[in-house]
């Protein structure tokens, strides 16, 4: 159960990164759930592809892997493994931060995120999870889920069982990103550059207002997105630098 840090344009495995990048040298069992049934499965939607975690292709331990381009309609059979709290709480290959009660899995080659339908082959039971990382890294293993899912096939005690995935919602083609343009203390003057924003920009892009508190006081950011990489993204940047907003802050999914 060996989870690959972030991947981004060039990717290698270093060997020995794993003792630095985790509190915890062995994998260990978390808290038990004591019901299952009350944790809600993720629901899918069609999702951009993740800014990391997709190279299309990259290494592990001298062996080569192609991240496909499109997983539509993708099935497979074989053996899931599970992994647990030493990988907790750390990011996981696209980004995100991983947790093993939430119904999520690591997966070599699938584009990051995607859904699949994981359905254990001996007794039927089936769950659905949210791909968001790398792995297992072992020739007898298709994919590796977390802790919650593998409670709910009923593998969490032997550690493997003989499965087979297939993708419910593959993500969509190109990624995106949301442009932060201001956090402000000030509900009143976030609302008044939001709307100016909205008169700026193309109205395919929504301009909104974030608010959360951060320390002692609320603060609202002001955001365009999504916006499609590529054309799209080059053209509201262009507009903003021409209204004078010359840093904006680029954010992907999972940062807002």
């Amino acid at each position: 159960m060996i989870r690959l840090l972030i991947l981004l344009c060039a990717v290698s495995y270093l060997s020995g990164c794993a003792t630095s990048r985790y509190q915890h040298k062995d994998d260990f069992t978390p808290q038990p759930i004591t019901d299952i049934e009350a944790l809600p499965e993720p629901i899918p939607v069609a999702e951009p592809r993740s800014t990391m975690g997709n190279p299309a292709k990259y290494k592990v331990r001298g062996k080569e892997y192609s991240v496909m381009a499109d997983a539509t309609n993708y099935h497979d059979s074989g053996i899931a493994s599970w992994y647990g709290m030493k990988f907790h709480g750390h990011r996981t290959s696209n980004g995100e931060i991983f947790d093993v009660y939430k119904f999520s899995a690591a997966h070599k080659t699938l584009p990051l995120p995607c859904y699949v339908k994981v359905t254990r082959e001996d007794n039927g039971k089936s769950v659905v999870v949210r791909v968001n990382d790398r792995g297992p890294f072992h020739e007898d293993r298709i994919i590796d889920l977390s802790y919650a899912a593998a409670v709910k096939l009923g593998m969490h005690k032997q550690g493997t069982a003989k499965v087979r995935v297939e993708v419910v919602q593959a993500p969509l083609n190109g990624s995106v990103r949301w442009i932060q343009v201001s956090a402000l203390s000030d509900a009143k003057a976030a609302e008044k550059q939001r709307q100016e924003l909205e008169n700026l920009v193309d109205k395919r892009w929504p301009v909104t207002i974030t608010s959360r508190e951060s320390g002692n006081r609320m603060v609202h950011r002001v955001r365009i997105g999504p916006v499609a990489e590529g054309e799209d993204l080059d053209k509201v940047l262009d507009t903003l630098k021409s209204a004078n907003i010359k840093q904006p802050l680029l954010l992907a999914r999972h940062q807002l």
